[in-house]
């Protein structure tokens, strides 16, 4: 039976999975045995995973004892969920953003992201790794490593391929089939980096519309939890799972009539024969051939499903020198408050603690350095310098007045169209704005161990909106996703761990 419901959940999605239950195929607690199994054969590979909630099979136990007593919660009661290693869970894992001077704290408290995930009914799996600090490290540090949980691989080409960063084990473990789907954090790239390195679907939320309590920061002007998943769908069911306002967090105030706790009525693949899409060439000129092609190929799906294609858009901040002030200075301020709360025997509570221990653990902390933490640590942390305050209008200005937004009043738009982590992701970032990624093709670039181009890694296709856009986002995804079906499974069963230094 175990081999058998293996290979059903192979692929399976959130809905599948739910009618199983429902109809007494499977269990929740059959859920999580199988996933913790697939964990023990193929993580030894990819190392995604830093630690199991030893609570998971209890907590399943407990969700399909109510769903028989009580009923269904919804979507997600029962579905196992893995969170990124920055995200607050109060239980007996542990919150790290994968750095060793984390490696023992407890979170006293649930984030928002974790409580509302809890609500819903979900079975909170384990913790994924991550790129240390969420890569605001150093400069150096590849995409997927972490002091305390080493280096995270792709399973489309474990050692070969790009794994992307920094939700690098939740995109992996999610395209392995290690849990039903995972949540990542993105301050620039984050989300849709590993997303579309690892042919998922990613959800990068506007600022606003899910609570950042309780998560280890960067930058606060640009921070948000959000979905990974292997479909549109079930990015779709986390999204509406954790959306809604904290009053700890006054950004997502603005949510308030603007977001949904239900996004699957959005899933609607006739919306792209009136959607108009803005193809922004000025981002393409650094693709190679076999890139570029997967963007004609999306291009031309989208026209052949009814979408007006505006080609080429301009942008005026196209050729603006970007700074990176806003998370220099927003670091240090953001992580002192988080890390001044923490309690027991935690050796840090403030960013320059951290560059202490790393200093006094160098064997262990500094593989590749932490220049970006020094960096961050010679500001005030009062977020008054004017370098900062400029950066952050400017950044807020050019981005939107300039940039997304212009693009899109100018030509009557729905969205913008970048391939995977390309241009598009920065923009986004910077002015708060929402992304989404697809699935979008195969091409042979992004490796990098020696021996050629042995591999084709997964490459996404990215559209992005403006604020709270993200219902008409998913419809245009959706639509391409249906249209094209470029997701497959990873072949991890001939996969090697290759050892990168």
């Amino acid at each position: 039976m175990e081999n058998e419901l293996e290979r059903w959940i192979i692929e399976a999605d959130i809905a599948s999975m739910q009618q199983a239950m429902n109809t007494g195929r499977v269990t929740s607690e059959q859920l999580v045995h199988v996933y913790l199994t697939r964990i023990e054969k193929y993580d030894s590979i990819l190392n995604t995973i830093l630690e199991i909630n030893p609570d998971a099979i209890d907590i399943a136990k407990a969700l399909d004892e109510e769903r028989k007593v009580k009923g269904s919660r919804g979507f997600l009661h029962g579905i196992p969920i893995l969170l990124k290693d920055n995200i607050d869970t109060h239980d007996r894992m542990h919150t790290s953003a994968g750095s060793i001077a984390l490696a023992e704290s407890f979170a006293a408290a649930d984030s928002f992201v974790a409580d509302q995930l809890r609500a819903a009914g979900a079975v909170l799996l384990g913790k994924t790794n991550m790129t240390e600090w969420a890569g605001y490290m150093s400069g150096d540090i590849w995409a997927g490593y972490s002091s305390r949980g080493g280096l995270t691989l792709n399973p489309y080409g474990p050692g070969e391929l790009f794994v992307g960063g920094s939700s690098s084990g939740s995109a992996a473990a999610t395209a392995a089939n290690l849990a039903a789907a995972a949540i990542g954090t993105e301050t620039s790239g984050s989300i849709i980096s590993p997303a579309s390195q690892n042919s998922l679907v990613g959800i990068k939320p506007t600022i606003g519309l899910v609570s950042r309590t309780g998560i280890i920061p960067i930058a606060h002007s640009q921070d948000t939890a959000g979905p990974m998943a292997r479909t549109v769908s079930d990015a779709a069911i986390l999204l509406g799972a954790l959306t809604n306002m904290d009053e700890r967090d006054v950004e997502t105030l603005a949510s308030k009539r603007r977001s949904f706790q239900d996004y699957t009525p959005f899933l609607d693949a006739n919306y792209l024969q009136k959607a108009r899409i803005g193809i922004p060439r000025f981002y393409y000129h650094e693709l190679d051939k076999a890139r570029l092609d997967i963007v004609e190929a999306a291009i031309a799906v989208l026209k052949q499903k009814g979408a007006t294609i505006v080609d080429p858009v301009v942008l005026p901040c196209e050729q603006t020198p970007w700074d990176g002030n806003v998370m220099r200075y927003e670091f240090k301020k953001d992580l002192n408050d988080y890390l001044s709360k923490l309690s027991g025997k935690i050796p840090v509570h403030s960013l320059e603690d951290v560059i202490a221990y790393n200093e006094a653990h160098a064997n262990q902390a500094l593989k590749y350095g932490q220049g970006t933490l020094i960096w961050s640590e010679e500001t005030s942390g009062t977020l008054t310098e004017q370098a900062y305050l400029d950066s952050k209008k400017r950044d807020k200005e050019m981005s939107c007045e300039q940039g997304i937004d212009h693009a899109l009043k100018e030509h009557q738009l729905d969205a913008l169209l970048f391939l995977g982590a390309e241009g598009g992701t920065d923009l986004a970032a910077r002015a708060g704005y929402p992304s989404i990624t697809v699935p979008g093709g195969y091409a042979a670039t992004g490796i990098i161990a020696p021996g050629g181009y042995t591999t084709k890694g997964p490459q996404g296709i990215t559209f992005v909106g403006t604020a709270f856009s993200e219902p008409t986002l998913i419809k245009i995804a959706y639509g391409f996703e249906q249209a094209t079906k470029h997701r497959i499974q990873p072949e991890l069963a001939t996969a090697a761990k290759i050892e990168v230094e």
